[in-house]
């Protein structure tokens, strides 16, 4: 199994199993009902935890074997719950955390879907304009005028046209996907972006509600610091951030208080290390870091919205430079047959 558990299949397993676990039902026949649930992959990875619960072993070390399919942070807090005996609350609270997790993007999702469609009816006029221009001839004979200057005309310009679009995409999926793998170490530039004007801002403060939330459930769930803090690092699947793991653990282990640990990593802002630092002395670690994570989970909100107004903005941008680009290329066409009808024969 290679696709990992998406992040709504996590919050519904979550909230289901632990629903099921407050009310008493028994693990078993939880784990039947969870193995008719959800996609295919799901379904197989949900028996095959039933097969090995009932032969004794816990779920957790069931979902290590079904690697990578279950997050790393959903495996290990099944192993904290199992060994602390508070398994239920500990699966609610992920089903929380997974929860503003997908509410965070299909926020940016609805936010981009109108501009995005409009983009998509651009190209569909263009496409159209263009074969039209290849399957109509012109009153004289012959082929149109070439009204957008691209030189495409017909279906195969269609397609040209869609390969162009095509390989645009594809550019800047591959950027994408090289910044999620960490490609060449691209990561490392993370501290640039956070300097960009408003987008950057926005996505610290995303990636930091992420780590705070993390090692909240973490705390509560009577995880160790150094755990803590190795799960929340992993939890902004940042390898920037995960770097800063082996730091952490060697200032907790030398006698370091949690604010000191992460700001021995040089990751964070001194604005959250000033609120960690509060939480720490304003009661136990997991509490304060809670209404921390809660703070964040505002702060979160409202930087989701502004990326998803930076992103409409340049959608918006990019149709209207097209459109007006367009319009200008018609206007000039148009401009030229006046220009020759007036010249003396």
């Amino acid at each position: 199994m290679s696709r990992q558990m998406g992040v709504r299949s996590c919050r519904d397993f979550s909230r289901r199993f632990g629903i099921g676990l407050r009310a008493g039902a028994d693990l078993l026949k939880l784990l039947e009902s969870e193995a008719k649930h959800g996609p295919a992959r799901q379904r197989v990875a949900m028996t095959k935890i039933r097969e090995g619960a009932k032969d004794g072993h816990a779920i957790s070390e069931m979902m290590r074997h079904q690697k990578p399919f279950f997050p790393p942070l959903l495996v290990v807090m099944t192993r904290v719950g199992e060994t602390t005996g508070r398994l239920e609350r500990t699966m609610l609270a992920l089903s929380e955390h997974y929860a503003q997790q997908y509410t965070l993007r299909q926020n940016f999702l609805r936010a981009i879907a109108w501009p995005g469609l409009q983009f998509l009816i651009g190209i569909g006029v263009v496409s159209i304009v263009i074969w039209i221009m290849g399957v109509l001839t012109a009153p004289t004979g012959g082929q149109m005028t070439d009204m957008l200057g691209f030189g495409l005309r017909g279906p195969i310009g269609v397609l040209i046209f869609w390969s162009y679009i095509a390989v645009f995409a594809a550019v800047l999926g591959g950027m994408y996907l090289a910044v999620r793998k960490n490609v060449g170490g691209i990561q490392n530039v993370v501290p640039l972006v956070y300097k960009v004007p408003k987008i950057g801002g926005a996505i610290q403060t995303i990636t930091l509600a992420r780590f705070a939330w993390t090692l909240s459930l973490s705390l509560d769930a009577g995880i160790n610091p150094i755990d803590s803090i190795k799960l929340s690092l992993d939890s902004t699947d940042s390898s920037y951030y995960r770097s800063g793991a082996k730091s952490a653990e060697e200032a907790i282990r030398g006698g370091a208080t949690l604010s000191e640990a992460l700001n021995k990593t040089h990751l964070f802002p001194e604005e959250f290390i000033t609120q960690i630092e509060i939480a720490e002395l304003s009661g136990t670690d997991a509490e304060s870091i809670d209404h921390l994570a809660r703070d964040y989970d505002e702060r979160a909100k409202g930087a989701m919205k502004t990326i998803a107004g930076v992103a409409t903005g340049v959608i918006w941008a990019v149709v209207s430079m097209f459109l007006i680009f367009m319009i200008f290329r018609i206007f000039g066409k148009i401009m030229g047959f006046y220009q020759q009808g007036f010249e003396p024969i």
